[in-house]
């Protein structure tokens, strides 16, 4: 079946810092170190989207799981923006996936926000508060069944890119750090 490029979009805490969910480390990095560590859902599973869209848990758990070699060996880069393609660019990375945790079926994660000149562009964005949200970018097909867009097993995760236009209104940075979606799909 065909391949889709599919990406998820989510809002991060207010100011894209959530103190509660760092550890004592990180938060002496963020004070002390004057680091930039983003926080919040990055995923939602068993839930169908406002496009109809349908991420079944397994799957996810599943690529979770490949990601965590990637994660530890910090190569979980993403992009600032949201490009068309399934390769993330070394010359555009912004961020790392530092950690990633299930809270029911939304995927949790930290984001490091790196030295690089498109790191400092969401750094200085984000001192000038300016919103972010952040995106899940990956390819797979999908099938109809009831009405339902299901992703399919053949779904492969690729990133989690940090974007600020969101295509639906609220899904930015919300001050109670409670979370909106939206999807977008590309041939």
């Amino acid at each position: 079946s065909e391949k889709f490029l599919i990406r998820e979009f989510h809002a991060l805490c207010d100011g894209g810092l959530c103190m509660d969910m760092l550890t004592e480390d990180e938060k002496r990095m963020v004070t002390k170190e004057n680091k930039l560590i983003l926080s919040g859902v990055i995923q939602r599973a068993e839930a169908e989207n406002a496009n109809g869209r349908f991420y079944p848990r397994p799957i996810l758990e599943r690529e979770m799981k490949k990601y965590e070699t990637s994660i530890k060996a910090r190569r979980s880069l993403g992009e600032c923006d949201h490009p068309d393609r399934p390769v993330v660019e070394l010359k555009n990375a912004s961020h790392i996936l530092r950690e990633y945790w299930w809270n029911g079926n939304d995927l949790m994660g930290k984001i490091e926000v790196l030295s690089t000149p498109a790191g400092q562009i969401l750094r200085n964005l984000h001192e000038d508060n300016v919103p972010f949200g952040i995106s899940s970018r990956g390819l797979g097909s999908l099938r109809n069944e009831k009405g339902k867009v299901i992703v399919e097993e053949d779904f492969g995760l690729i990133c989690y890119d940090v974007v600020s236009e969101p295509s639906t209104a609220g899904a930015y940075l919300l001050k109670e750090g409670k979370w909106e979606k939206v999807e977008t799909l590309i041939h």
